[in-house]
């Protein structure tokens, strides 16, 4: 096997942590003897040991690991955080050798980790199979090089694009197919936060949870500008939730307003990123979305597009641009974007 082999398995185990990791990144480790892996860890949740740790603690002690090579998707933290420094644990293990996938972009890391491990005279390689160690942790790159979170636009429309009823239409407002409920409940556990509007919030009831997958519930973040939101709201009875507004702070054990001066999508994410959250999830109407899409604030879009055509009701947002990816799912097409 070759290097490039060790660390796809060390994204195969990053992976493992898919939900239970942020905002720490996905890790995998595999340390190698002789050509043969004989110890694997991952980070399995958040505040728990690195992959690293799990890795060495995995290691049979009939094997010295001065004569092993350890393998890690990226670069071992340097600094003491919910736990100590894994860079100290390889310099302390002394391996012969150390590959990496790619640079952590964390300000407290950002090389350093790299830099102990070098001071110790133990030979570094750094940038094997960067382009998907770069797309697995792609939210945690993200928050940490431009100070917002990921955001993920997802919605539901017709096979002509309309995504809600009108105002007084009774009729069923279910577009996409109840089975493909799973798949978007997958999508809120693999984000920190779920994001709509007041007016979604008010007419739908929503509890905005994880119910159809294993996983954390989201935090919830509503947008309310003038506090137009139900406070008898379903979403209030359970977790946490932010709502963002323009007239006053206030901090109870169901939610917190929050209160900003400048009511953009663009200080809504900066305070989020303060707050430790790496990833949204926007499901909210039609006028949330295109404030995302006309602000340039997204990262990613995914359309669960329905078979039925409805005869009026409310348009979906244009991308402009065409899907990267189409994956048929019973009734629907789920259509995948990124911005051009």
């Amino acid at each position: 096997m070759q290097d490039r082999d060790y660390i796809k398995r060390c994204l195969e185990l990053a992976k493992l942590g898919e939900f239970s990791t942020a905002p720490n990144p996905m890790v995998g480790c595999a340390i190698v003897y002789n050509g043969t892996i004989v110890a694997e860890g991952y980070h399995q949740e958040y505040g728990g040991p690195h992959a690293e740790v799990n890795a060495f603690s995995n290691l049979p002690t009939t094997i010295d690991p001065t004569k092993c090579e350890v393998y890690v998707n990226l670069e071992p933290c340097s600094h003491f955080g919910k736990t100590p420094p894994c860079a100290d644990l390889i310099v302390a293990k002394k391996p012969k050798r150390v590959v990496i996938g790619m640079l952590d972009p964390h300000e407290k890391v950002a090389g350093k980790g790299v830099k102990k491990l070098l001071e110790s005279s133990i030979d570094v390689k750094v940038g094997v199979l960067e382009e998907e160690c770069s797309e697995l942790n792609k939210k945690f790159i993200k928050a940490h090089t431009q100070n917002k979170p990921y955001v993920t636009l997802k919605w539901a429309e017709t096979e002509n694009s309309i995504m809600a009823r009108g105002l007084n239409d009774s009729q069923s407002a279910k577009i996409s197919d109840s089975r493909n409920n799973a798949f978007v409940h997958q999508l809120r556990a693999n984000h920190q936060a779920i994001l709509v509007g007041a007016g979604t919030a008010n007419r739908d009831n929503p509890t905005l949870d994880v119910r159809e997958w294993s996983g954390n519930n989201p935090i919830k973040v509503i947008l309310s500008p003038n506090l137009s939101l139900d406070m008898d709201s379903k979403l209030l009875l359970t977790g946490k939730t932010l709502i963002y507004n323009t007239l006053k702070n206030e901090n109870t054990d169901n939610y917190e307003l929050v209160q900003l001066s400048k009511f953009t999508m663009d200080t809504v994410l900066h305070d989020l990123y303060k707050r430790n959250i790496h990833s949204v999830l926007v499901e909210g109407g039609p006028t949330v979305l295109q404030l995302f899409i006309d602000e340039a604030n997204w990262d990613e879009a995914i359309i669960l597009k329905s078979k039925t055509t409805w005869s009026d009701g409310v348009k979906a947002p244009w991308l402009g641009i065409p899907s990267y990816k189409d994956q048929n799912s019973f009734n629907d097409t789920i259509k995948y974007f990124k911005p051009a």
